[in-house]
């Protein structure tokens, strides 16, 4: 026997294993499974866990009460591209220039999107063993450096743009049609976005695997164009007016298509080993009929309409059933939460936190101290019971959330100091910010300043600058 061999053979009697046994197997991550549910403009006060009556969400409802809902959970930007670069970095998206929306009409969508230096939650959980995927709605950028599978995903099934239709197109519609990975997808008769991206959902739980999995599934559903099944409408004759009854029907649909998923993870056995969230990208738009409840404002704004969104959590054995917190958390902590339940240790500096240690009722504090939001012309800053919101034209308003959660009084000359401390705060987070890589529309960013006028209150005036 050589020298090199007699090594060898004394190395592999002290590691206990014969020369000729295989390596062991890599170890199974041992976190949880993890789905993300992103639904699209509804309404704050349209699902049956934020107390709607008209419409009827049996299976997200059973979700809510199997975990936590936070009734005061938040987003990062009232419109939806940058409110999803926020979500899947776990960053605020105005550190890395992401602070305007992104239109798929633009001549440059295939240029600009989620910068290749960010990472993405699914870079940490693919890293660590986890299976990947994004499923629906994209938006953030139609190049391939933003391409879901560029970005940490190992399958994608869904649209770069920002909205489609709900049925099927009868020719493939760049960006617009569905696509699996980086080609065309077929859309056979009878298709419905919904009801699809619930079956492909349903189909990635099902897959046997020893990886456990993240799927980050984004719902068009109940963004427009107001498409909705005639058997879903159907349910629904006496909801006025048409458009509303619309939106009804199409969020039966997401509700089914929740259910759908919820019912193919108990019948695998995983639902108890599956942290899941439930959010809305932004408030509820004005044109699709949703309802933000008492909440003034709109899908666009910094108003708690905007802003303020269904949020719920739900991991058996972790977040105690028919919990509702009521601190405020953010679309940030989604990331920070599916990292710590992962053992993932995160190279960078998120701005979110873990929430499972405030669920349980471990940790007393608040998770956050502030909050904060800037797309363009306004900014805001929440602190306790206010919210500071600052327009370029020199106006500074100070609301009280809790207290007026219809924000009906601007009391920023009754409290100098604490307009002073909220403007300190702004200014200091602005300080590890960076320029906008893009502008936006310059009808829609007038738009900002007008809808923070304090007389420009309903849905009537709010419809009159989307």
């Amino acid at each position: 026997m050589s020298i090199n061999a007699t090594v060898l053979s004394i190395l592999v009697m002290a590691m206990g294993v014969s020369a000729t046994e295989p390596p062991p197997e890599p170890k199974r991550p041992g976190g949880p499974n993890i789905v993300v549910i992103v639904s699209d403009d509804a309404g704050y006060a349209d699902f049956g866990f934020t107390g709607a009556t008209d419409f009827h969400t049996p299976n997200l409802d059973a979700l809510a009460a199997s975990g936590a809902i936070c009734t005061q959970g938040y987003v990062t930007a009232s419109v939806c591209s940058p409110s999803r670069a926020g979500l899947v970095t776990g960053r605020y998206q105005q550190r890395f220039g992401y602070e305007m929306n992104l239109l798929a009409g633009r001549p440059d969508y295939s240029e600009l999107g989620l910068p290749v230096e960010e990472r993405t939650i699914a870079e940490d959980l693919q890293a660590v063993g986890y299976r990947t995927a994004a499923l629906g709605k994209w938006h953030l950028g139609g190049g391939k450096p933003q391409h879901p599978m560029s970005r940490g995903f190992d399958s994608f099934y869904g649209y770069l743009a920002g909205s489609r239709s709900y049925w099927a197109y009868p020719e493939p519609k760049r960006l617009y049609s569905t696509i699996r990975g980086f080609d065309p997808a077929d859309e056979p008769e009878g298709f419905y976005v919904t009801e699809d991206l619930g079956r492909e959902a349903s189909g990635i739980i099902l897959q046997k695997a020893l990886k456990p999995f993240f799927i980050y599934l984004c719902f068009t559903a109940v963004h427009t164009p107001m498409h909705a099944q005639e058997e879903d409408l159907a349910r629904y004759p006496d909801v006025k007016p048409n458009k509303r009854r619309k939106l009804a029907a199409m969020t039966w649909a997401l509700d089914e298509a929740v259910g759908r998923i919820m019912e193919t993870l108990e019948a695998t056995g995983k639902r108890d080993n599956t942290l899941i969230f439930f959010i809305n990208d932004n408030g509820g738009a004005t044109n699709n009929a949703s309802d933000n409840g008492v909440f003034r404002g709109m899908k666009g704004s910094k108003w708690e309409g905007g802003i303020r969104v269904p949020f719920l959590v739900s991991w058996p054995g972790h977040v105690p059933a028919g919990t509702v917190y009521s601190k405020p958390v953010s679309a940030l902590d989604i990331v920070a939460t599916s990292l710590a339940a992962a053992g993932v240790t995160p190279e960078r500096a998120l701005d979110g936190v873990d929430l499972i240690p405030y669920l349980d009722g471990s940790e007393k504090g608040a998770p956050h101290e502030y909050l904060f939001w800037r797309r363009g012309p306004a900014a805001a800053v929440r602190h306790g019971q206010w919210k500071l919101i600052r327009i370029d034209d020199g106006r500074v308003l100070l609301l009280d959330v809790e207290n007026d959660p219809g924000e009906t009084t601007d009391q920023a000359a009754d409290h100098p100091e604490v307009v002073a401390q909220l403007q300190a705060a702004l200014t200091k987070w602005e300080s590890g910010t960076v320029e906008m890589m893009w502008t936006g529309n310059k009808k829609y960013v007038q738009n900002q300043r007008d809808k923070h006028k304090m007389d420009v209150q309903g849905r009537d005036a709010e419809r009159t600058l989307p």
